[in-house]
């Protein structure tokens, strides 16, 4: 097949206007803060991916397990005929491992990233002669209008890392509603989730020793410098990550080193010396923790599976 005419894109990107205003919203409020989508870029998704390599960090190498494990099942579960919708571009390692299970109709990315999505959505195609790919750019935190090209297909979205755990609880929910409703009633979500554990071991997968981390957390501002104008001097600040055992995840901040101002968009933002630039939570849930907020997010729970070290959960929902 051409891969021109297998792959089409769907340009959603949000407007850069947009964008400055939601920035400097976050900078007014009290703690500072930045949306974790502002670390991917395609330098940042390069970062992510050198991430998920590092011995420190366990969710992907554990969810890679589960996936071999347990992918034959999951495909008995979904059946033929599937559509596989991605929230996110992420590790083409597991997308593949999912593809090659299901041997679904069509494939649609679902990134902010537009090179980056592009990019991997290209080399799919090549690499997937018989799959239809359907990237999408957009910020997936948002309603997503999916290509009209998956009429009749069976919906499967696919949501690895455990990236749901950036979002706030109740942003989850309403985030969770929002693919429930987009996958209809009976559509399939394949969901990766981390688990509660001990705060050394997650301290230490967002703290590596080669420093990957901090320069993935620090590149959501040189992002900012290049797409808005901003002028953030990356070296006035540095990174750090903490586990929080009341609110159950890690917090990420990038402190501010000295005394400054960083001008945005016409707004200037004072930091005072040792300030925290609020840029990450990543929450961490309990089975039964999860399977309630999938519920209350208008998913069943077909199936869930854990390790035997239980660091971290696959679930297969539906939407009811």
């Amino acid at each position: 097949m051409n891969t021109r005419r297998q792959l089409e894109l769907l340009d959603l990107h949000p407007e850069i206007e947009n964008m400055t205003l939601e920035v400097c919203e976050g900078l007014k409020k009290q703690q500072k803060s930045l949306s974790p989508k502002y670390f991917y870029d395609e330098r940042g998704s390069e970062l992510f991916e050198a991430i998920t390599r590092l011995d420190e960090y366990y969710p992907t190498r554990t969810e890679l397990a589960l996936f071999d494990a347990h992918l034959p099942e999951i495909a008995e579960l979904i059946g033929a005929g599937s559509c596989v919708i991605e929230y996110g571009s992420g590790s083409s390692l597991k997308i593949r491992k999912l593809l090659d299970a299901l041997s679904p109709l069509a494939y649609v990315p679902v990134d902010i990233s537009r090179d980056y999505l592009l990019t991997n959505a290209t080399v799919l195609a090549q690499d997937f002669p018989q799959l239809t790919v359907l990237p999408v750019c957009a910020d997936f935190s948002q309603f997503i209008a999916l290509p009209e090209q998956l009429g009749g297909m069976s919906p499967i979205g696919f949501f690895p890392g455990s990236s749901i755990g950036n979002f706030e609880p109740e942003h989850a929910k309403q985030f969770l509603g929002r693919v429930a409703n987009t996958l209809g009633s009976g559509g399939h979500l394949l969901i990766g989730v981390d688990c509660k554990k001990d705060p050394a071991v997650l301290e230490r997968a967002y703290n590596d020793a080669a420093g990957i981390t901090a320069a993935f957390n620090l590149n959501a501002l040189s992002h900012l410098n290049r797409v808005l104008g901003a002028e953030f001097q990356l070296d006035k600040f540095e990174h750090e990550a903490l586990y929080n055992r009341d609110a159950g995840c890690i917090q990420m901040f990038l402190r501010s080193t000295a005394q400054q101002q960083v001008s945005i968009g016409g707004s200037v933002f004072a930091f005072d010396e040792g300030e925290r630039l609020h840029t990450e939570n990543s929450y961490k849930y309990s089975p039964d923790e999860f399977i309630r907020l999938a519920k209350d997010s208008g998913f069943g729970c077909e199936h869930h599976w854990q390790g035997a070290d239980e660091y971290f959960g696959l679930y297969l929902l539906k939407a009811l």
